[in-house]
């Protein structure tokens, strides 16, 4: 009996063993992407050019317009084109914007990135699925992704990933680059390391939408922050903006509503009683 129990007890531990050491095996595959990711560049899509029309994102003549619209609604200081005033999620690929750190947790099935304004969150399948006939749309969309050994060490270095299955509305910036609204998005994107600082992460995204003339590639880089306090970024906390038949108002002092733009109409109060 002692020596069946003590077989027992060993063939378990060798078991344990070699769970943990295939683990560990399994994670030295991957690169080590903990920390924060902190932006390098400003909030615009192409940190590479200016804010507003020096993005001179390739849209078509309808979409140019729409954009234009948006540029001149927010030079007046109107916000109701900007999706995340209204506490929609930015989604895909204005999320990869990086409005605050974000967290990247890598697994062999999957890589988990998150952004805590809005908890905006995705999931890259890296387990050999291939897509689905149909999946529910999100604003963050349905992502799959292949990691790639580029060095042939041993250890994978470049993650590449497809989304698709967005839904809307969504823009890639603050100043209102539309996307299509049929939401027939696809976006491609290859994430690594830089090749000369291991604590500087580089994704080129492009995008291929209805509403520009052809893929748009642009590059984003982020910054680790080994040592970082998580905090979370609740959207609609301390919102104080006021949606009004297309209207942008603010909640200023008091509570009271005020206007954004000069010469702004006050909302109609047809259905308040008038104070006597």
């Amino acid at each position: 009996m002692y020596q069946r129990c003590a077989i027992f007890i060993a063939t378990t531990a060798i078991v344990l063993a070699f769970a943990s050491g295939g683990s560990h095996a399994a994670e030295m595959k991957y690169p080590d992407w903990k920390g924060a990711w902190e932006r390098i560049g400003g909030g615009n899509f192409d940190p590479s050019k200016r804010f507003g029309r020096g993005q001179q994102p390739p849209l078509t003549p309808e979409y140019q317009a729409i954009w234009e619209a948006n540029l001149k609604e927010g030079e007046e200081g109107g916000q109701n084109y900007n999706t995340q005033a209204h506490c929609i999620p930015g989604g895909m690929p204005r999320m990869m914007i990086a409005y605050e750190p974000m967290e990247i947790i890598v697994t062999p099935d999957a890589t988990y990135i998150e952004v805590s304004y809005n908890n905006e969150f995705r999931r890259i399948f890296t387990d050999g699925r291939a897509w689905p006939k149909d999946a529910e749309r999100t604003f963050s969309g349905y992502s799959i992704g292949k990691w790639t050994d580029e060095n042939g060490g041993g250890r994978y270095n470049l993650l590449q990933v497809e989304t698709r299955f967005l839904k809307g509305p969504r823009i890639f910036d603050p100043s209102g680059i539309p996307l299509h609204e049929d939401n027939e998005t696809v976006i491609n994107e290859k994430i690594a390391l830089d090749k000369s600082d291991a604590d500087v992460l580089n994704d080129e995204i492009t995008t291929t939408d209805h509403a520009l003339t052809r893929p748009w590639t642009v590059t984003r880089s982020y910054r680790r922050l080994r040592d970082f306090d998580w905090v979370e970024g609740a959207c609609a906390e301390d919102n104080r903006y006021v949606f009004i038949e297309g209207q942008t108002y603010l909640l200023g002092p008091g509570d009271k509503l005020m206007p954004t733009k000069k010469g702004e109409p006050p909302p109609d109060l047809r259905y308040f009683r008038q104070a006597q």
